[in-house]
């Protein structure tokens, strides 16, 4: 009962319009006011602090950081022209060119926010350009940043590893099998579209252009070889592995390709650090949060509820992924993993549902949150960027959901999916 007043009252804070951060302060300080435990919100302090120190998390603004730098910088621009004379032939033409860039940039930023709102502009604009459908372009470009944070690198997989302890490197490693499934189920899914609207098939890009687009962006997309090869040579961690995709970055932007200025840094850096203090801000109250609900037995009171419900791995998993699901309408993904991993955890390693797998299916619930309504942050950037109303935008979306879902369940069904390359690369004991 204790549970449910608790997680009660979250829910109906951030329904009256709270913010999420100021949220899960006012529950956990409320509780322990009513109860008279005044001498524990000495902690708060401490709780909140410690929720923010973990060396992982400083990978979080180097890597939103990297991807403003390449927004900015020409970078952007580049992947989109060499996927578009790689695919652009393919039935839907800029709409699979629009997935294979967002697949690219997915090994640059791992922010889904940062590809729609850079990498989208460019699609956007080159989708307008050719005469395609507005509800066509806005609904691949928003559905295709969703890739960003399930192939590696990711930030929210950071996230995760800072609260369960999980090796960045197994995630990084878990989310590309899954991040390559979500990609080819959204070209599959622009074919159908364009097949069902009888959408016109460009020509087929000359050698000349494919190589000159290759040239041209080689350097670009050597960033993920970097990040990536870096992080599993052992050469650098994931955390400084944001700090050298910045490094790489800003070379290429303003030394190599010349497009970014000096004087467009300090617009650059506030803009990284206004989203690294609202993230940071949510991780710091939910370090308090947290502690509330070990303190008051949460966790296991829902492992006995749930199991009570039944005693099947699959229906357990099952629910929690349709109650993951809901909350990402309501949250952003960042709120969702801090204040669910402390609870569903346990209960995973209940059923015996492996970290790292439970870390992919949590990080793909809250990607197809990005993209439902209301709360859907993916959604209202793409809305404001194209210019078309979230409803319309959400109608247009279906077919990418039904694809992104359909890669869900299989991840969820069949582990191998998401743990055989980290158990391939990096053995299971590393």
């Amino acid at each position: 009962m204790l549970a449910f007043l608790i997680l009660g009252a979250l829910v109906v804070l951030i329904a009256m319009g709270v913010p999420v951060a100021v949220a899960l302060g006012l529950t956990a300080t409320g509780f322990y006011m009513l109860s008279g435990d005044f001498h524990i919100l000495a902690m708060l302090p401490q709780r909140m602090y410690s929720g923010t120190t973990a060396f992982t998390l400083l990978a979080i603004p180097f890597f939103i950081l990297a991807g403003n730098l390449m927004n900015t910088g020409g970078i952007t621009e580049r992947i989109f022209r060499f996927a578009n004379a790689c695919v652009g032939h393919i039935r839907g033409g800029l709409g699979q060119v629009n997935v294979v860039a967002s697949l690219i940039f997915s090994g640059m930023s791992g922010a889904a926010v940062a590809d729609a709102a850079g990498l989208g502009q460019v699609e956007l604009k080159a989708m307008a350009d050719r005469g395609y459908d507005p509800s066509f372009s806005a609904a691949i470009t928003a559905a295709s940043s969703t890739i960003g944070p399930v192939f590696p690198p990711s930030i929210p997989f950071v996230l995760y590893s800072s609260i369960t302890g999980v090796s960045v490197a197994k995630l990084f490693l878990a989310g590309v099998v899954p991040g390559l499934l979500m990609a080819l189920a959204l070209m599959l899914a622009v074919w159908f579209v364009s097949w069902r609207t009888n959408m016109a098939r460009s020509e087929r890009a000359p050698w000349r252009e494919l190589l000159a687009s290759f040239t041209d962006s080689v350097l670009s997309l050597l960033t993920p070889v970097i990040i990536i090869g870096g992080i599993f040579s052992g050469i650098f961690t994931p955390t400084e592995a944001g700090v050298a995709a910045c490094a790489y970055a800003l070379v290429l932007s303003m030394f190599v390709y010349r497009e970014l200025q000096p004087k467009e840094l300090p617009g650059i850096l506030w803009v990284t650090l206004v989203h690294t203090i609202r993230v940071m801000f949510v991780i710091a109250a939910a370090g308090f949060f947290g502690w509330l609900l070990v303190h008051q037995r949460v966790p296991n009171a829902l492992i006995d509820g749930l199991l009570g419900l039944s005693e099947s791995p699959a229906v357990i998993l099952t629910i929690v992924i349709l109650i993951l699901l809901v909350l990402g309408m309501f949250l952003e993904g960042i709120a969702v993993i801090v204040l669910t991993v402390p609870l569903f955890l346990p209960v995973m390693t209940k059923i015996g549902v492996d970290p790292i797998q439970f870390g992919v299916i949590m990080i793909m619930c809250s990607m197809v949150g990005l993209l439902t309504p209301p709360v859907g942050m993916v959604l209202f950037a793409v809305s404001s960027i194209s210019g078309l109303s979230v409803g319309r935008l959400t109608r247009a979306l279906w077919p990418y959901l039904v694809g992104l879902m359909g890669v869900l369940v299989l991840v969820a069904v069949w582990p191998a999916v998401s743990t055989w390359l980290p158990g391939l690369v990096l053995g299971a004991n590393s």
